[in-house]
């Protein structure tokens, strides 16, 4: 009897044992998760970045990035302030260490700046290093103007290149990557009826439209675009058309989704 008790109390300890040991596994893995919640947003293992938001409301965001040139922000700032749309910018570095005071009249009229690089460079050929250093040396001017702190940290690459690393890097960094749904093509100068066209005929409900602040003849393109979109959607901030929780990305289409409620209606 006292053989059986023993060699009872030993089979509790050890599965006492395997069980703390499955506890802190547990524990472990819910901290790395943690530490990064963009890990398990994709759809798959393909890490893509935001190139449209599943709505339905109509909503839509109209982005502006920004690398050289100047002349036509302020009139672009006159033209949205007349419009009364919220815009979100995308400029690299270089940009804003040249035009200090076109970034604090962009901040002032209540549009938002976010990181495009700092030297514009082709990031699918850049080390590990070399990204981290493009996107903090850009974080460091945004800082000067603006709390990233407290804010939506968004990255845009270069000419839209990206791999894993860039993406893997970028969140690393507390970035959410966006691309974009519907490209004007205005950087191509295909003139203003092909621009025209192209956006107000392919324009969908969740989409990130791209144009380009020293592009040809933008401000009057965007002055007939506007008010015909206005018509049917509503321009809102990039931060209130991408969803911060909650979501997953599609690693096929880079399309950003609600994940649905679940049997507690979380």
């Amino acid at each position: 009897m006292l053989s059986c008790s023993a060699e009872t109390f030993q089979l509790f300890k050890k599965k006492l044992a395997y069980f703390f040991i499955i506890i802190i596994i547990i524990f472990s893995s819910s901290s790395v998760l943690a530490q990064n919640n963009f890990r398990s947003n994709y759809s798959s293992r393909r890490l893509v970045p935001i190139y449209q938001v599943d709505r339905n409301d109509h909503k839509i965001t109209l982005t502006v990035d920004g690398a050289w040139g100047s002349n036509q922000t302020e009139a672009l700032l006159e033209l949205f302030k007349k419009e009364d749309i919220s815009v979100s910018f995308f400029f690299a570095g270089i940009w804003l260490q040249n035009n200090p005071d076109l970034v604090q009249k962009i901040l002032a009229a209540g549009h938002q700046i976010y990181n495009h690089s700092y030297s514009h460079s082709h990031f699918n050929n850049l080390t590990k290093n070399e990204i981290i250093e493009e996107l903090q040396k850009t974080e460091a001017i945004i800082k000067q103007y603006q709390n990233s702190e407290t804010g939506l940290k968004l990255f845009r690459p270069p000419y839209g290149e990206y791999n894993d690393l860039v993406i893997k890097t970028a969140r690393e960094l507390g970035y959410q990557v966006v691309q974009w749904s519907l490209d004007s093509h205005d950087w191509m100068d295909p003139g203003r009826e092909y621009i025209v066209e192209r956006v107000i005929k392919n324009i969908n409900s969740g989409d990130i439209l791209l144009f380009h602040n020293n592009s040809e003849n933008i401000v009057e393109i965007l002055s007939e675009i506007i008010p015909t979109l206005k018509q049917d959607y509503q321009f809102v901030k990039i931060e209130d058309l991408i969803y911060n929780d909650n979501y997953q990305i599609s690693s096929q289409t880079g399309l950003q989704y609600k994940i649905k409620d679940d049997a507690n209606g979380n």
